[in-house]
Order: C-alpha cells, then structure tokens, then sequence
C-alpha cells in the first residue's frame, strides 16, 4: 500500500512544512470487529502522513472506515494493527492514563452537534478543557481566540444564545485552547445551514494557512474544497487522493466511489 502524504498548499506561509517530518504518521493500520456475518474489515492497512500546517479532507461512501481511521488517528480508538504516531509519539506505547493526558494535552476535537455544555458561557466553554486537566486558563488567551473565531463580544453568551454557527466557533475555540499539535474535525458543518458552514470553513482555513493542523471527515464536496487534500477512502483503503480540490472534483470522484460501493453491495461479488 502506497504512502499518501498531504501538505499544504505551495502559496501559503507554511509551505516549507512539507519538508518537515510529518506530524502525523500513520502505517498499515487495521481495525477489525465482529459482525452478524462474520468480521468487519473497517481499516484494511492504511498508511498515510499528514504535514504539519496542512488541512486534509477523508471522504468515502458510507461504511468506508473514514471515521474509524479518524478515531484511531486521535486515540480515541484502539486499532488492530498497525502504528499511529503524532509527533513521533507512538500511541499505542501509551497506557490509558497517557492516551487521556495525550488527548487532552495535544489534540483538539471538533464535532457535528457542538458539544458545548449549555449551562457554561462560551468563555467557560472554551476554557473547560483547561480547567478539566487542572490548568489556571489565561483571560487573556480565552479573549484572544475568541476574537480570532469572530466572537470577541460573545464571550458571556450561553451556546442557547448563539447561532449554529457561533457555537461551532465557540467549539473550534475551545479545540484550540491547548494548543494542539492536530485538530480532528468530524462533520463540522453537517449541522450547520450553507452561511454558517461557509464562515466555519474559511475559519478553519485560516488556520491552516497560519500554522494548524487539521484533519476533516466530511461528506460534503465544497467542505473538501477548503482543504488541501482530499483523502477518498473505500472498503477500509485509501483508494484515491485529490490535491488543491475543487468542488466539482470532490464530487465527481465520489459520485464514482459510491457507484462502485452500490454495485458491489448489489452485484453478484456480494453473494
């Protein structure tokens, strides 16, 4: 299985980043569990490198391990086989306690439906990842991302008194507030009306553009076209791998995937 490695774009600041060790590298991941019909491949030996200051997107049909391989590439989830490593950091030399401190400590996570907790401002919301790893938050640092996801007069406000989209900047914030070495993006727009997901991505963008790293799951074509790459997944394998996207692109190639994942889920070879 070949390598694919993503970097960001050649017109950006960061585009000597490519050059760097990656900072996220995965090899020959597997992820296997049991099914009615026997087991379920969801990973079948990946191998990938993310740059540092990249911006990729994975797509698939559904059921093509897109959101295994992004669980595992968090920690969030145990694989088979196989190695993750971030930032040269193997994860599965770590035990629980090390896998928590690592993913409190060096990944941020974004989600569809937000998961900020209502009864908090979006100060509190942004500063609850600190406050949950015993850290004194900085004022000054909570103003400052807040400013910088286009909400510096928002702070007060409880996610019930926010926009959709307000409260997916409130949650990338809050992503941010540790620093990490990667963000981990799993639909973030999916709940979100065609404004808003537009602010979110130039957001996410800009961030890319300024030195973050993030990795995107996302089955919207024009979500991709914000990234650099674009990863396609099918069957637990990296079957395709589309640079500096457009839309039209994204779409054509996965209108591609998901014919082929129909006519094998219909055709004799399913049998």
């Amino acid at each position: 299985m070949a390598a694919y490695s993503t970097a960001p774009h050649s017109t950006g600041p960061y585009s000597g980043a490519a050059l760097a060790p990656p900072v996220l590298r995965v090899r020959d991941l597997r992820c296997e569990y049991p099914g009615e019909a026997g087991p379920v491949h969801a990973l079948r030996g990946i191998t990938l490198d993310i740059a540092r200051s990249s911006f990729t997107a994975i797509m698939g049909p559904s059921g093509s391990g897109k959101t295994t391989l992004l669980h595992c590439a968090a920690g969030l989830q145990t694989p088979t086989s196989g190695t993750v490593e971030l930032d040269g950091q193997d994860l599965h030399a770590l035990d629980q306690t090390q896998l928590a401190l690592l993913r409190r400590r060096r990944v941020g996570f974004v989600f569809q439906s937000f998961n900020l907790l209502p009864a908090l401002s979006a100060v509190d919301n942004v500063e609850l990842p600190l406050r949950l790893d015993s850290r004194r938050p900085r004022p000054a640092r909570t103003t400052e991302l807040l400013a910088r996801v286009g909400l510096g007069n928002r702070g007060s406000h409880r996610p019930d008194q926010l926009s959709g989209g307000q409260r997916q900047r409130v949650a990338v914030a809050r992503a941010l507030i540790t620093e990490p070495d990667v963000v981990f993006a799993d639909e973030p727009t999916g709940a979100l009306d065609l404004r808003s997901a537009r602010e979110v991505l130039t957001l996410m963008r800009e961030l890319a553009d300024h030195g973050q790293t993030i990795i995107m799951v996302t089955h919207d074509p024009v979500a991709a076209s914000y990234s650099d790459d674009v990863l396609f997944l099918a069957d637990g394998r990296i079957v395709d791998r589309l640079h500096t996207p457009t839309a039209q692109q994204v779409a054509a190639r996965m209108a591609v995937l998901v014919e082929s994942a129909e006519q094998a889920a219909n055709g004799p070879a399913a049998n």
